[in-house]
């Protein structure tokens, strides 16, 4: 059976859903401890949160799938792909560097380009990208995995062998933070609430394992286009899922899972749980041809590039404007409104996902007028 053109809804929700959980763990509350689903792993270890930015790296690649056939040449898919991750990182950046101003001493000032973050989610993204259209687009599907594969254990190797000894998968230790120092410079990494640690967890060296991920997801994308909409395309999602999940587990008794350091075992948990629910949402969607929820998570999915830069620089802007001096609307809201009704974890839960419901109606508004924003 050949490649159809045909779009499935499953990968359509499947981006959709990520963008609505990005915005929900990019957006907790204040006031209170994140509830714990909404937080990050410290280090190593595995929340649900830790699976959103993998998730719409393996939507990339589901994309790349319907794509890399469009191109009539050469010149053309080069132009199209290094067009889209020139402007994907350039917005990434002007988003890290955004307000360009900020408040010290009840006055303001500028944010210094000498001292702005050079990477990022959108820049990984776009990285991550590029890398992973050029392979899939020369590459057999054999030699993709085999990149893959070389991926994962040369960044494996390269940690064990330029780290420092005995500190090879610590923050400070590593080599991908060594290397990032070297070529950014400490001031253009990212530094946790303003303070003197520098450490980026979306570095230069760790988005040789994102670039897994999307091909991972162009594969399974390819897959699904091949073999249609059947239980044997769903069984075989779950078997590639659960092998990938298990050689995970192994894998991490010796490199740990974590995902500040996108480990190789983190890359394959990540893949065989997209793969586990790409296969759900087929079964549903696709064969039991439940739609009853499909259209909010096709809304987000239409825009998801727009919604994602709106959600990060409204809450930029919320966090900005001040309701009195040093508190800014952002807490405010949470102190008098959120935390009241809902105290503790729960509050910083409600907040999110409201402040995902406000974004999601803009882009119900934008997909109402059939406008799409597309690079």
């Amino acid at each position: 059976m050949g490649i159809t053109s045909e779009r499935f809804t499953a990968l359509d929700v499947f981006r959709g859903m990520t963008i609505c959980f990005m915005i929900i763990v990019n957006a907790p509350g204040s006031g209170a401890d994140v509830w714990t689903p909404l937080d990050h792993a410290p280090w190593f270890g595995f929340t649900p949160t830790d699976l959103v930015f993998p998730s719409f790296l393996f939507a990339v690649g589901n994309a790349l799938s319907f794509s890399k056939k469009k191109f009539e040449t050469d010149a053309a898919f080069i132009g199209k792909i290094s067009k889209r991750t020139l402007i994907i990182f350039l917005l990434g950046y002007l988003m890290y560097w955004f307000p360009f101003f900020h408040r010290f001493d009840n006055t303001w000032a500028f944010n210094p380009l000498s001292h702005t973050r050079i990477m990022g989610v959108l820049q990984r993204i776009a990285l991550c990208y590029f890398f992973g259209a050029l392979i899939v687009h020369y590459c057999s599907k054999k030699a993709a995995i085999i990149i893959s594969i070389l991926l994962l254990v040369g960044y494996w190797a390269f940690l064990l062998l330029f780290g420092e000894p005995g500190n090879e998968f610590t923050m400070l230790g590593n080599a991908g933070t060594h290397l990032d120092k070297l070529i950014m410079g400490n001031d253009h990494l990212y530094h946790d609430k303003g303070g003197p640690i520098a450490f980026d967890p979306e570095g230069l060296l760790s988005t040789a394992t994102g670039i897994v991920n999307v091909i991972a997801g162009f594969l399974a994308g390819s897959f699904i286009q091949r073999k249609g909409k059947n239980y044997e395309s769903v069984a075989k999602l779950f078997i590639w899922g659960g092998l990938l999940i298990v050689t995970a587990l192994f894998i991490g008794q010796f490199f740990p899972i974590a995902k500040k350091l996108w480990t190789s075992s983190f890359t394959l948990l990540t893949i065989g749980i997209d793969c586990a629910i790409l296969g759900l949402l087929v079964y549903l969607i696709e064969i039991e041809n439940i739609k009853w929820s499909t259209k909010f998570f096709l809304v987000f999915g239409r825009n998801p590039l727009a919604i994602y830069l709106l959600s990060e620089l409204l809450l930029t802007t919320i966090q900005l404007i001040w309701v009195r001096p040093q508190l800014s609307f952002y807490d405010w809201i949470n102190n008098v409104f959120y935390q009241p009704l809902f105290p503790g974890p729960l509050g910083t839960l409600v907040f999110a996902v409201c402040y995902m419901l406000l974004c999601w109606l803009v882009a119900y508004a934008l997909d109402k007028k059939k406008i799409y924003i597309k690079i």
